[in-house]
């Protein structure tokens, strides 16, 4: 007899990961299946214990899914698998119209042929966006206030604090497709293969999932002075940044490298990695071969 697996994390949505996952129960009428996803150590062991006909349902956010996404990529997992928003920003649901409590989606197609990123001498896939700058800064501030309270952290507020005085912006080289092109005062510089991060920002508002076999996009921000940066941060919501020319910009890409002239926090789906330089975007590289459409090789948006 099949089974359907809950993957959850206790963690996720402030740590109510469990009773939010514990929610399903209304919506299924066969008994569930739970398995506290931070007990998990071995995923291939875990996943040749599966039934054919065996269903999983991933609880969390987007962190969650990222590294539920790495553990089982290559892992050749047939079975469904079905993913259930738990978490604070659900970026990832954002994209398809959809948000925390919708029905569980299935998401088999949607996790193959994901870009990677290498940074620190690690690669990774990721789901939604790479963060470097004054994004990463705010994970890692908020990763900090979590651990000295149990207080909800506001991660708006962290933004606007950095961006009035606590933030030191830096110069930056950003790579595309071969194309090299410097930036001073940079305060964001993100690569995207969905449109939204940060819990509904959306830095390149010209990216779109289904792009991801033929290219990633990463935006910047720069030059501004931290008032007018200030003022102009909330339209990064709807992508309207990218319409003040001298301070934003838009790059499409298949390979593409950041480096910034000093470390800094970068986030990959919100998970934070301190300490960075630099980190290089590529898309799946088992589609590289294939040659690319000659529009989509590089167009800026600047």
């Amino acid at each position: 007899m099949s089974k359907i697996y809950v993957l959850y994390n206790p963690h996720s949505g402030h740590n109510t990961g469990k009773q939010k996952a514990e929610a399903l129960n209304a919506q299924y009428d066969t008994a569930l299946t739970y398995v506290d996803m931070t007990t998990i150590t071995d995923y291939r062991t875990f996943a040749a214990a599966l039934g054919a006909e065996d269903k999983l349902i991933i609880c969390g956010g987007d962190g969650t899914l990222n590294r539920f996404v790495n553990e089982i990529y290559d892992l050749g997992i047939e079975n469904d698998i079905l993913y259930y928003a738990t978490g604070s920003g659900n970026d990832f649901l954002r994209d398809f119209g959809k948000s925390a409590g919708s029905a569980p989606m299935r998401i088999n197609d949607e996790i193959k042929n994901l870009p990677v990123v290498t940074v620190n001498g690690k690669s990774y896939r990721f789901i939604n966006g790479i963060g470097y700058g004054l994004d990463g800064y705010c994970c890692e501030v908020g990763d900090a206030l979590r651990l000295s309270s149990e207080k909800p952290v506001s991660y708006t507020a962290i933004a606007i604090k950095g961006l009035l005085s606590k933030y030191k912006p830096t110069n930056a080289t950003v790579t595309v497709d071969g194309v090299t092109r410097e930036y001073k005062k940079v305060w964001i510089a993100p690569t995207m293969v969905g449109r939204y991060y940060g819990g509904g920002l959306m830095p390149t508002p010209g990216q779109r999932r289904e792009d991801r076999t033929d290219h990633v996009s990463v935006g910047v921000m720069h030059h501004a002075g931290r008032l007018h940066t200030l003022l102009v941060f909330p339209s990064v919501s709807k992508g309207g940044h990218i319409k003040h020319k001298s301070l934003a910009a838009e790059f499409q890409g298949r390979r593409i490298k950041v480096a910034f002239d000093r470390p800094v926090a970068l986030q990959i789906d919100g998970e934070t990695v301190l300490g960075v330089t630099e980190y290089e975007v590529t898309v799946d590289p088992a589609l590289l071969s294939q040659e690319p459409a000659a529009e989509l090789l590089l167009s800026g948006k600047a």
